[in-house]
């Protein structure tokens, strides 16, 4: 695949862990807030977006982490959670990067064997992640704060 690709998820990465350092400073409470239209509060919506890109790294390359993080365990906490993003992260960066260009991966959902491009579960994982970090942005503008810019210009930024 493209090094241009490669960058978009070198970005991803990036603003899965600028998000991570954001939230890693909220109080509980903070962490506990939820809003209409939200996944579920900042914390809730932190395991689902981890445990979500462990599921996609697993379907690209049939590796599970060792122990899968789950949106019904315990939060383990933003040490934990950098770790797994850093993981999975670089992961989706070395697909992207040296992935096969026509790779085809099977699904089972709806009773069915679904064959999907591999390619089609690289741009789940941007979108649903992209989408995400926009509730949490939501949710920490709601409370009144200072929301962590997160876009491609400040990737750009911080680059250089």
């Amino acid at each position: 695949m493209t090094t241009r690709f490669t960058n978009v998820f070198k970005q991803h990465l990036w603003a899965n862990l600028q998000l991570l350092e954001t939230c890693s400073k909220l109080s509980e409470e903070q962490l506990d807030a939820t809003a209409i239209g939200t996944y579920g509060s900042i914390r809730e919506t932190l395991k689902h977006l981890f445990a979500a890109e462990e599921r996609y790294t697993f379907l690209l390359t049939g590796q599970r982490s060792e122990p899968e993080l789950s949106e019904e365990a315990p939060f383990v906490g933003f040490n934990e959670l950098q770790q797994r993003a850093c993981k999975t992260g670089e992961a989706l960066i070395a697909l992207a990067e040296d992935g096969e260009e026509n790779q085809v991966i099977h699904l089972f959902y709806d009773e069915q064997d679904h064959e999907v491009p591999a390619f089609i579960v690289l741009i789940q994982a941007l979108n649903h992640a992209t989408d995400h970090r926009s509730q949490i942005a939501t949710l920490l503008s709601l409370q009144g704060m200072s929301l962590p810019q997160l876009d491609g210009w400040s990737y750009y930024r911080a680059m250089s």
